[in-house]
């Protein structure tokens, strides 16, 4: 919270539940005078600056120091300083140059990272208009106090949290608190003194005004309640701030008992050392490296010792050089490296997938996501209103269909229908009408995607549709007269810039829209029909409405203009309709208006209507009273407004329910809204009639519902709620820690400030982009660089190709490793004249392979593309990682297979045409006496390396033949190995060039003797060669059997749904087909079969 030493900001209540009175004498100011300027300096001295406080800027040394102190990276310095203690420096010289590699890449990612606590300083106000001594003075927003008066008007941006003690017509966007994207009109009328201050959220608290949050109309005063930490969005600054203890980590006695203090100790440290280990933080891969590289250098001690046994302990510098080669060869140096460098290369895909990395570990993290946790204000959907209804009496259904941008009139169709009879089944169609696809819109429409030039902009709708407009009759004009003309929007074609612009509150916007679609935009209506306005009425929240006064051209009679919330203008109005249509307003007639209103905002839209009164003569020289203009209205209709989905939206979380990942949607708004929203994107099914009780209610909740529950309670429900409306960021962060308790790995998508701390708190934070705060892409892990929802689908795909792909290489590492170390272990039984072991392979063999050998198929195959089926399989297990039980088995065996292989050549070697000569000091020099040996080394290098770069191809599929990769494969071929080989050119061009590379190791003098201890062979080759097709047979033989009976199978969909212990469904598509462009093959068939037909809770 606020920093030490100034004095806490405490009120006997939250001033919201205060009157303006109170809070004014509790702080000793005065509403007319202000405060003075000494006691703003007594004030400044004692809370503080009105400014939020950081972590401190990141030092170099810290990140240094996090990247020597990775794991691998710490096995590596190791057997870097064996190397140099007996003197073998080029050995120690490789070491080193991976070790700087990989510290290098790691340092510069993680210093360039943005920090978190930036960019919530920037959304501070940079000036305030406060009173004090009864004069109004501009100073920095960072010397604002408690107890002083400011003064704020439209477009200002609030300096700290306020108490409103005047506001006229006030409304505030605070969005970046509340998430909502329509802004907050202030009520100073409002009574919350007998509210809790934890159930009344922060939208609801209509007298105050928020730090950092912007008034879009109107003006008003407040007195300074909180500043600097104090404040909301400070609140949400310090809940980023450290981390919290793990249980029983405390040192009071009073919370543990009289060993809490010893316990708390041993705890902490173990943290301390487990963090700087890397055994307990980071991604799950991270740990597992992390678990791997002390496990391998607990082996390479254990081979140590073992050969050390062997030579009974007398520890000579040839002993010494076995034991590292040992050593060296159960460590994939070149692991790291790899990992770092396919992350990096697949942060630039991303990047070109509309995707930018912030943090590379976020790659892996992305494969393992079982739950999205998505905002919907600008992530569902576009964040922007638009008017998808009308509903005009005696006329019918105006809908909008298809429109593709929010502020161009030229984009989709309007269609006209009965208004929907409710008493006879009129409810159903009207919802199905809903239920269709939304259409998908954006702020600026770009004219030069039309297929025909914009004349100007006023178009009639239907040079941009196939279907006829409807035509404009009498009470349609009247109606897009009023929406048109009491309205302070503008809407205007850049004809420079070819797109259509808006300008002003979303709600009118949307409004100006619609009317433009007939040519009847308020310009139209001013410049070309002769409308002048004689007096506006601005909206005022205390009554919900807003009239306008107009007349055309010199007639006397003038038309009075209003629209305003359904149940405020339906009480002003003693008529509704128009023309024929037209008849009083009787207590009937009111409750179909109702009906209508409630029909509507249960689909979603926020309900406005529209009224008309023919006025008479009109006096310029007075006012009119309000209560004189807005009274005896004729009811026009009802308009509702809508924020859309995204286009992408519905086949983006489809897409997520297929690779059995499910979406929550947690949003701001209301629960209808939420609720209506949630089904048309297929979040939550259409009709829930179906589920048993306990799941249905268990779907959607209202955060005051979800927040009043105990963990207990909430790890009870059935499945967790799908949608949360009304949320709040403590919301959001309880549900992330109820999917955790679930074992669910979830990401959290989220745009304003109110997201930062449930971005922090997920697995992996996404954060938009274009509509994005600082904070929330400060607080991520990753930024969509178009706000997409459908962008996370590429950015999971792309997750799960580079697990895949990690999978493969750490593999195609691990099993050479596997080979070489029984290739050394059994070789310790080769022991010379002198009663020393014979090395099968030199160390700079080991390195060579290690390093360049292996290291390039690995770069290759972390290039790989993703497989057929990536899209359709579950999640991999967070608990496992990349060492699935498959992995260990094949590394196992496929090491095992090689290592048996290139022992046999050695053997047949030395023991067969060799007669078991092993010469005299063949570890350190060559001589005569080392041909037999040398020439086995040969062999057994060039076999052990071609076995290595083969066993990556196997490895491109860890379960299909390499010589059948797709199944799904459309182009006819019946032997598409060479073609399959070949895709992969990065991969295909490492192994040619590397199994070309072993002639040169081979024959170039004094590189072979004196560097390799190795030389030049013959016949020898045959048997390199031959078992490279016995290495081939033995992994396609396993392959087979793991094909033939079913080991280590992927599981459906329905493995992950059980693992999380929730819904039996796929999100709101309970029988819903794959998308055409997914191929299939026999197996997905049938198994989708059986979820359509019986899929059950």
């Amino acid at each position: 919270m606020p920093s030490k030493g100034y004095t806490p900001q405490e009120y006997p209540q939250h001033p919201f539940l205060l009157s303006s009175e109170h809070v004014i004498t509790h702080l000793h100011s005065n509403d007319e005078t202000g405060i003075s300027p000494n006691k703003a300096q007594e004030a400044q001295r004692m809370y503080g600056p009105n400014k939020l406080e950081g972590e401190g800027g990141v030092k170099w040394y810290s990140v240094l120091l996090k990247q020597v102190s990775n794991a691998m990276i710490l096995v590596l310095v190791l057997a870097m300083a064996l190397s140099y203690g007996v003197t073998d420096y080029i050995e120690g010289g490789v070491i080193t140059a991976v070790i700087i590699l990989n510290v290098a890449i790691g340092f510069y990612q993680e210093f360039q990272a943005e920090k978190k606590m930036d960019s919530l300083r920037a959304l501070s106000s940079p000036s305030a208009a406060v009173l004090r001594d009864g004069h109004i003075e501009t100073i920095p927003s960072a010397e604002v106090v408690p107890g002083d008066i400011v003064q704020v008007k439209t477009g200002d941006t609030i300096p700290a949290d306020l108490r409103l003690i005047e506001a006229m017509n006030l409304e505030c966007d605070e969005k970046i608190l509340t998430g909502e994207a329509i802004p907050v009109a202030k009520d100073l009328k409002i009574d919350l003194s007998g509210n809790n201050e934890f159930e009344t959220g922060v939208g609801d608290r209509l007298n105050m005004a928020y730090s950092s949050s912007t008034v879009t109309k109107g003006r008003g005063r407040g007195v300074v309640v909180f500043t600097g930490m104090y404040t909301e969005i400070g609140r949400i600054a310090a809940s980023m701030q450290g981390t919290k203890r793990k249980p029983n980590r405390s040192l009071s006695r009073r919370k543990g008992g009289p060993m809490q203090p010893a316990k708390g100790v041993l705890l902490r440290t173990w943290d301390g050392i487990g963090a700087f280990l890397g055994l307990t933080v980071g991604t799950p891969l991270q740990r597992k490296l992390s678990k791997l590289a002390y496990v391998l250098f607990g082996c390479a001690l254990l081979l140590a010792i073992i050969v050390f046994g062997v030579n009974k302990f007398n520890v000579t510098n040839e002993v010494a050089i076995y034991a590292i080669s040992t050593g060296i060869a159960i460590i994939p140096e070149s692991l790291v490296a790899v990992l770092t460098i396919t992350m990096v290369v697949g942060m630039t895909q991303m990047r070109k997938r509309r995707v930018v990395i912030r943090q590379l570990s976020a790659l892996e993290a992305l494969g393992g996501v079982t739950n999205i946790c998505s905002d919907k204000t600008g992530t569902l959907t576009l964040g922007q209103m638009i008017t998808r209804k009308a509903w005009l009496h005696g006329v019918g259904m105006y809908s909008v269909d298809n429109a593709e941008e929010a502020a161009d009139p030229t984009k989709g169709s309007v269609s006209l229908g009965p208004a929907p009879d409710f008493a006879q089944g009129g409810e159903e169609k009207e919802k199905k009408a809903f239920d269709r696809d939304a259409p998908a819109v954006s702020w600026h429409a770009s004219v030069e995607k039309n297929t025909m030039a914009e004349k100007d902009e006023t178009r009639s709708p239907t040079s941009s549709n196939s279907a006829e407009a409807p035509e404009i009759t009498a009470e349609l004009q009247q109606f897009l007269q009023s929406t048109a003309l009491c309205n302070l929007a503008s809407v205007r074609l850049d004809k420079e810039k070819k797109e259509w612009q808006a300008i002003g509150d979303p709600t009118e916007i949307a409004l100006q829209v619609f009317a433009h679609r007939f040519q009847l935009g308020k310009k139209t209506l001013q410049e070309q029909q002769g409308w002048t306005q004689l007096a506006e009425y601005p909206f005022d929240s205390s009554i919900k409405r807003m009239s306008v006064i107009y007349r055309q051209g010199e007639k006397d009679n003038t038309y009075i203009y209003c629209k305003g919330a359904v149940e405020r203008i339906v009480d002003l109005c003693t008529t509704i309709g128009t023309g024929p249509n037209q008849r009083a307003v009787t207590p009937e007639v009111k409750d179909e208006v109702l009906e209508q209103m409630t029909r509507l905002a249960q689909q979603g839209l926020r309900v406005m209507a529209i009224a008309q009164r023919q006025y008479g003569a009109y006096d310029d020289q007075g006012e009119l009273p309000r209560e004189e203009v807005e009274k005896d209205l004729t009811l026009l209709g009802l308009a509702g407004l809508y924020d859309p989905p995204r286009l992408e939206t519905k086949d983006a979380v489809r897409e997520c329910a297929t690779a059995g990942i499910k979406v929550h949607m947690l949003t701001g708004d209301h629960p209808s809204t939420a609720e209506a929203i949630a089904k048309e994107v297929g979040i939550i099914p259409t009709n829930r009639a179906s589920l048993p009780h306990s799941v249905a209610t268990s779907l959607v909740k209202a955060a005051s519902e979800f927040d009043a529950m105990t963990d207990e309670e909430i790890d009870a429900l059935p499945t967790l709620p799908l949608v949360i409306a009304r949320c709040a960021p403590s919301t959001k962060t309880r549900m992330i820690a109820a999917l955790h308790r679930r074992r669910a790995f979830c990401a959290m998508t989220g745009d304003g400030v109110n997201d930062a701390p449930s971005l922090q708190a997920a697995d992996v934070g996404i954060a938009m982009g274009l509509g994005g705060s600082d904070v929330a892409k400060g607080a991520s892990d990753i930024v969509l660089t178009d706000d997409n929802f459908a962008s996370i689908v590429n950015a999971i795909e792309e997750g799960r190709r580079m697990f895949d792909n990690i999978q493969k290489f750490i593999l195609h590492l691990l099993t050479s490793n596997i080979a070489e170390v029984i290739l050394l272990i059994v070789g310790l039984g080769f022991q010379d004249e002198a009663g020393f072991s014979v090395f099968p392979l030199s160390p700079l063999q080991i390195l060579w392979i290690n390093m360049l050998t292996s290291s390039f198929p690995a770069f290759g195959l972390g290039r790989e593309k993703a497989s057929y089926d990536i899209m359709r399989r579950p999640p991999h297990r967070s608990k496992h990682g990349v060492f699935t039980a498959q992995i260990i088995v094949d590394m196992l065996v496929y090491g095992t297979i090689m290592g048996a292989c290139t022992l046999l050549t050695f053997v047949i070697i030395v023991y067969g045409p060799g007669n078991a000569d092993l010469g005299v000091d063949c570890n350190r020099y060559y001589s005569s006496s080392c041909d037999t040996v040398f020439r086995a080394r040969a062999a057994v290098f060039a076999e052990l390396t071609w076995l290595i770069l083969i066993s990556a191809w196997e490895f491109k599929n860890l379960r299909r033949s390499m010589f059948s990769l797709d199944p799904e494969r459309s182009d006819g071929s019946t032997f598409p190995f060479f073609k399959d080989i070949y895709e992969n050119r990065f991969l295909f061009y490492a192994v040619v060039i590397g199994a070309v590379s072993v002639f040169p190791a081979v024959y170039i003098p004094g590189l072979n003797t004196q560097v390799f201890k190795h030389m030049g062979i013959s016949w020898e080759w045959a048997l390199s060669l031959g078992s490279v097709v016995v290495f081939v047979a033995g992994m396609e033989a396993w392959k087979a059997c793991k094909r033939r009976f079913g080991w280590f199978a992927v599981g459906g969909v329905g493995e992950v749904e059980g693992r999380e212990r929730t819904l039996g469904l796929r999100q709101g598509f309970i029988s819903f087909s794959r998308a055409v462009s997914m191929r299939k093959s026999e197996s997905d068939l049938d198994r989708d079969m059986v979820l359509q037909a019986g899929e059950k809770v």
